[in-house]
């Protein structure tokens, strides 16, 4: 594959809610990371977040790895999707979220090792 998906998140209004829910669920340790549970270092699979969503509205996205967010922004509206979040740098990662031509919305993900 070429563009791995390589995280997820789950957000919602009750962020504590959920983070025990999938950790009693499934038998995931998180780590705290400002009220945001990291599911880090998975022994199989992909890394995640769960946690609040700022506006009260939950959604899942899942994070597409690419060495350019926002040459994939540009590549990704010529083909009909649209930019939701542009090109962000934080701490750990530069993302952006897109919406497909349906309006699911999918994140883009450059981590700051790459």
């Amino acid at each position: 594959m070429g563009n791995p998906v390589t995280w997820f998140e789950v957000v919602g209004k009750d962020g504590p809610a959920l983070q025990k829910f999938y950790s009693d669920a499934f038998g995931w340790e998180l780590e705290d990371y400002q009220g945001y549970g990291m599911v880090t270092e998975p022994k199989e699979g992909i890394g995640g977040g769960i946690g609040q969503s700022q506006n009260g509205d939950g959604h899942v996205t899942f994070y597409i790895r690419v060495d350019d967010p926002q040459a994939a922004l540009d590549r990704i509206e010529q083909l009909g999707g649209k930019t939701v979040v542009p090109v962000t740098a934080m701490d750990m990662v530069t993302f952006a979220l897109f919406a497909d031509p349906e309006g699911h919305v999918v994140g883009v993900v450059k981590s700051q090792d790459d």
